[in-house]
């Protein structure tokens, strides 16, 4: 009855999305106009094509931005090195994943944007491009994908799988309950980024059978995927760095500017040839975040112009992508944004404890609370919590002048990262070889 009652809701929402494809098709031309799509390769959001399909067996890793494509990037790496006679295609959704990802995977990876959930977008991408298997990375769960690829035989994966608490209280509502359901019934595997994700996925219905924990995919941060030309960059920039007390904000939203320049303000005081690098989560939002410090009387600098650091500069605003875990590696000290104000819901603290930084956040982490429970398990002082401004003036000043106590910071974030992040990718691998690259290779056998 439960699995009837999800059909009839897939039916009704493959019959909303087909009404609404001319809206979404002006609302893609709306966000090229804005930049916010490829100018030139926007109609692969139409699920129409730009490369040739190869022959043989094909892969489809998809994820929807930048985290959760890097996250992807290993096990690439992996199917890449192991099953060469895979043809793996991968896709994300937003240019800013597109500009970095592009030349972070292996030279054979055919890389395009992912189709718009609508019946006509998605049939057309999974019948050109015809993939043995779908790799969705943590929340990728749209209707006419899944149920159109199971309709087609496609093999499904859930990777780093994760439902937040509001997509939770949604999909556990009575009617989207059985659609839910009806989906994830369609997933050889679903690997769950923590043991509360496997629960809440468990309380969605999905099979117990396909559910294995492996590890949090977002440890798998690795020194190839830091470009050589960004590293040159960055060292210059370290150079210019040189005996100046800084630390570092990244990822910080709209209104956290606020809070991070009142800090800064503070810290100005005790220590005057002090600089705080800032790295908006939006880098266009560069150029006018620097405007308005100017005209508070900063000194900045500004990355994307190629300006340099002079004596009396105090702020250094880093807007430009792909360059956040280089800068991470001569950063002593990281303050993870997107975690101090209601409403948000943190950022990836692991790529910061790689690098060796002192890590500080926020309250507000969202799905990455259980990244920071489990690195403070494996070390108290890896990762440090505050809740308001004077706490992380506080904290900031201690670190800046207490040498001892930075380096037992930085020291601890490393340690809690390397535990963590131990044979990870081999983990997930090993599931996905088990419930994805057996089957499709028992099915050409046949």
């Amino acid at each position: 009855m439960a699995r009837e009652k999800g059909k009839l809701v897939y039916m009704v929402y493959r019959a909303m999305t087909y009404s609404l494809s001319p809206f979404l098709y002006l609302h893609l031309h709306w966000r090229r106009l804005r930049g916010l799509e490829h100018p030139l390769r926007w109609p692969e959001r139409l699920g129409r094509p730009s490369l040739p399909r190869p022959s043989g067996p094909l892969l489809w890793f998809h994820a929807v931005s930048l985290g959760e494509g890097m996250a992807a990037i290993p096990v690439i790496k992996q199917c890449v090195q192991k099953q060469p006679q895979f043809t793996i295609l991968m896709t994300t959704t937003t240019t800013s994943a597109f500009n970095v990802i592009k030349d972070l995977l292996p030279t054979d990876v055919i890389y395009q944007f992912a189709p718009l959930d609508t019946p006509v977008a998605m049939d057309s991408f999974l019948g050109y491009w015809s993939p043995n298997a779908i790799m969705l990375m943590e929340s990728e769960l749209w209707p006419n994908l899944i149920l159109g690829a199971s309709r087609k035989g496609i093999i499904l994966a859930l990777l780093n799988a994760r439902i937040s608490s509001k997509s939770f209280k949604l999909w556990s509502g009575p009617v989207a309950l059985p659609l839910i359901s009806l989906m994830l019934s369609k997933f050889s595997l679903i690997a769950p980024l923590s043991t509360q994700e496997a629960i809440r996925f468990q309380l969605l219905h999905a099979p117990p059978s396909v559910i294995s924990f492996p590890g949090d995919l977002k440890y798998a941060v690795g020194d190839d995927d830091v470009p050589g030309k960004e590293s040159i960059c960055i060292k210059d920039l370290q150079r210019q760095l040189a005996n100046r007390p800084v630390w570092m904000a990244s990822s910080v939203h709209d209104g956290e500017e606020e809070v991070m320049l009142e800090v800064h303000k503070e810290l100005l005081q005790i220590y005057p040839d002090a600089v705080m690098i800032i790295v908006p989560r939006h880098p266009e939002r560069g150029k006018e975040f620097t405007q308005a410090l100017q005209k508070e009387g900063f000194d900045v600098v500004l990355r994307s112009r190629d300006e340099r650091i002079s004596p009396s500069s105090n702020i250094y605003v880093a807007d430009t992508l792909g360059e956040l875990r280089s800068l991470y590696q001569i950063m002593p000290i990281a303050v993870i944004g997107g975690s101090f104000l209601p409403g948000l819901a943190g950022h990836n603290i692991s790529e910061a404890a790689a690098a060796g930084c002192a890590v500080l956040t926020g309250y507000h982490v969202g799905h990455f609370s259980h990244m920071v429970f489990a690195m403070q398990q494996a070390n108290a002082f890896s990762v440090r919590q505050v809740s308001e401004k004077r706490e992380l003036v506080e904290a900031l000043t201690e670190l800046l002048s207490d040498c001892s106590a930075l380096e037992a910071r930085r020291v601890a974030a490393k340690q809690a990262f390397l535990a963590l992040s131990c044979g990870i990718v081999g983990n997930v691998w090993n599931l996905v070889h088990l419930h994805v690259i057996i089957k499709i290779l028992s099915s050409i056998t046949i």
